[in-house]
């Protein structure tokens, strides 16, 4: 290696002959096959390296999956952020090709810069160009994330409804059948019989039960249910145990059967009033499950405010709705959220897609630190011409040393992978700089506040 070789780095471009051959003095030589890792997202950043020879990819570990971030070729410099800050690597850098680098240590990097004012300077520029770049890469990772898990929520909850539906009218279409098999015998018995008028009062009695029905409390359902299973059984009537809980939800009772009981046709009229309650009931679960369906496509469409212009009149209220609704696979799992909502809360100007983001972001936070156990309390009130909302869980709160670091960019207490570390600093820009209001951090053992102040119109 000679000075031209590092000259082709932009980072000491400006560095005089003595100065390059000092760094190169106290650098040692690196070699590396194709496929060797240079450095390891979260390992200590003990070194940064200059690119000699070769190429290295840049990736990034994001939750489950690996992002290639950049290409490194001769001249670029690896590792420096990690080295000036002394935290542990943000990415990891492997070799496509077989590499040579130069090895800086953090002494001579040091001595370097306190030496030379010229090398202090051109670091700083290269520090300031790669934050920026950082930043927005990371921000656009962020913002691709959060579509991530939106899309796997949504996933997870649509997957419910649709398969109980599915359920239901695979069921449906058995019962349909079979019903349709048993009006024509009980006609023809009817027939036999001589007794169709029979017939006719019976089936517009069940037409009327069918469209009047009452929706009745659990516990006197549960025992309504218990008699007349019971009593069909008595009866002689098979499956009494499937039938009985559909016959009782259209209105059917132990003594509103009693009559059948003298007809030639008590166990086919039954059969079939049956195989009518279930179809009823199986269509009732289809209209409910795709009423779900269509409600979470509401709510999705809401939060993302698409074909919207960015700048609505806000309800603030609905906002935290509509996100709890996104969130709700990873609420159900044992959060129970409780809700102090102020009556008559004024809307707000505001960015709606934008806002949501914020409640997601908090709202996931407090999950997380829950382990998926615990109490969010989600309270709005107005306080000095300002809507307030304050998410509040029972976790195990933010520790002191940690609580003045948690808007920084980039800062987690996560491991490697599980986060970026910008979701609180984009919510923060997103209420402070977006919206000119503010967010606070209250924290505690058992207890953390997060309370942003909105103010009615954006000035």
């Amino acid at each position: 290696m000679n000075l031209q070789d590092l000259r082709k780095s932009p980072l000491f471009q400006g560095l005089s002959d003595s100065e390059l051959q000092q760094l190169m003095d106290n650098a040692k030589p690196v070699s590396l096959r194709a496929g060797e890792f240079l450095m390891k997202q979260g390992d200590t950043g003990d070194a940064a390296f200059v690119v000699v020879k070769g190429e290295f990819e840049v990736t990034k570990q994001s939750g489950q999956s690996v992002i290639k971030i950049d290409v490194r070729n001769p001249g670029d410099v690896l590792g420096e952020m990690a080295l000036l800050s002394r935290s542990p690597r943000s990415a990891s850098v492997v070799a496509i090709t077989d590499c040579e680098t130069l090895c800086i240590s953090p002494e001579a990097f040091e001595n370097l810069l306190s030496t030379s004012s010229t090398a202090a300077l051109a670091v700083l520029h290269w520090v300031m160009n790669r934050l920026s770049q950082n930043d927005s890469l990371l921000h656009q990772q962020e913002r691709m994330a959060a579509l991530g898990t939106l899309s796997a929520g949504l996933a997870h909850e649509l997957n419910n409804p649709a398969a109980a539906a599915q359920r239901s009218a695979a069921e449906l279409q058995k019962t349909v059948v079979k019903w349709q098999a048993l009006t024509h015998e009980i006609e023809s018995v009817a027939f036999k019989e001589n007794q169709t008028d029979w017939l006719n009062q019976f089936m517009q009695e069940a037409t009327r039960r069918f469209e009047s029905r009452v929706k009745l409390e659990a516990l006197e359902k549960i025992d309504l249910v218990d008699q007349l299973q019971s009593w069909l059984e008595a009866g002689g009537i098979e499956s009494a145990w499937e039938v009985a809980p559909a016959m009782v939800n259209c209105g059917w009772t132990i003594e509103s059967l009693k009559e059948l009981k003298a007809s030639a046709v008590f166990k086919l009229s039954v059969q079939w009033l049956g195989a009518s309650c279930l179809m009823m009931e199986l269509l009732s679960e289809v209209q409910l499950t795709a009423a779900r369906v269509s409600g979470i496509v509401r709510a999705m469409k809401s939060y993302t405010y698409l074909d919207l212009a960015p700048l609505l009149e806000v309800d603030v209220h609905e906002g935290l709705e509509n996100t709890l609704v996104i969130m709700q696979h990873k609420l159900k799992q044992g959060v129970m959220v409780k809700r102090e909502y102020a009556p008559n809360l004024p809307r707000i100007e505001a960015y709606a897609s934008e806002l949501n983001q914020v409640w997601t972001n908090i709202i996931d936070n407090a999950v997380d630190a829950m382990n998926g156990d615990g109490v969010i309390v989600l309270r709005t009130y107005v306080e000095d011409h300002h809507v307030v909302v304050e998410i509040i869980d029972n976790g195990p709160g933010i520790p002191e040393n940690i609580l003045m670091r948690i808007y920084e960019p980039f800062f987690t207490t996560k491991p490697p992978g599980s986060g970026t570390g910008l979701g609180l600093h984009i919510s923060h820009d997103i209420i402070a700089n977006h919206h000119h209001g503010q967010l606070l951090v209250m924290s505690k053992p058992g207890e953390t506040v997060f309370k942003a102040v909105l103010p009615i119109k954006i000035s």
